[in-house]
């Protein structure tokens, strides 16, 4: 009996994949840094700062549920319908949309645009990581899979423990203990700069995506001889 030929690996497309394992980490946890503007900003007590960490996360639940009620009630896959890649796409330009939309809410000095705009951008990353967990895994042997999506994980942890850092870097030029007064002095610019920045780096990834010959053609859930669920791990 011939011994069945593994798949190789496609590390090409993999490390155009992993980008956006980072980019989840990365702007996250950026977040932490994000509050304590927020909170001076826009006047805010502490239970009004924490909304921002509640608007982030609350849209990776609401996300995740409605592509399963999508799917459960609808009758359809819409990550299955549009294919890993493009709907990696889809939600890195959501993403952007939400990064626009936060430096309209910086500028009209409005809290409530503040947590929309983060909600929508966690909403493209729910979108993101439905697609790309399970795209990971066709990019080479299954038997293999598990490594390629921890590979992703790392890389998403490592975007965790740069981002406070090169945001506090960004916004107030030091990584050093972030006082009262360094607060009080940050002018909206450098925010706004910050966020044109990272809806930059959103569009650039998603072209990266659709325009890259190292990703493979679409791939869809209807196309996979055993259909993989995806699911939310990061």
């Amino acid at each position: 009996m011939s011994q069945q030929t593994k798949q190789p690996t496609d590390y090409g497309a993999l490390s155009t994949l992993v980008t956006v394992f980072f980019f989840w980490g990365f702007i996250a946890a950026g977040n932490s840094v994000f509050i304590p503007f927020c909170k001076h900003y826009f006047h805010l007590d502490q239970f009004q700062s924490q909304l921002i960490d509640f608007a982030f996360y609350t849209a990776y639940y609401v996300g995740a549920l409605a592509l399963f009620a999508y799917g459960a009630f609808g009758g359809k896959d819409l990550v299955g319908k549009w294919g890993y890649k493009k709907s990696i796409v889809y939600g890195l330009l959501f993403s952007a949309l939400g990064a626009a939309a936060m430096i309209l809410a910086v500028q009209g000095n409005s809290f409530a645009g503040m947590l929309l705009g983060l909600f929508i951008v966690a909403l493209g990353f729910s979108l993101q990581q439905t697609a790309a967990q399970p795209f990971s895994i066709t990019l080479g042997d299954p038997s293999t899979g598990s490594s390629r999506i921890t590979l992703g994980g790392a890389i998403n942890s490592f975007g965790t423990s740069i981002g406070p850092l090169v945001v506090a870097l960004a916004l107030f030029g030091t990584t050093a203990s972030i006082t009262d007064d360094k607060i009080a002095s940050l002018s909206l610019s450098k925010v706004i700069v910050l966020y044109v920045g990272v809806g930059a780096l959103f569009i650039a990834a998603a072209a990266l995506f659709f325009f890259s010959k190292k990703c493979p053609p679409e791939l869809s859930l209807k196309k996979q001889k055993r259909p993989i669920r995806p699911s939310i791990l990061y």
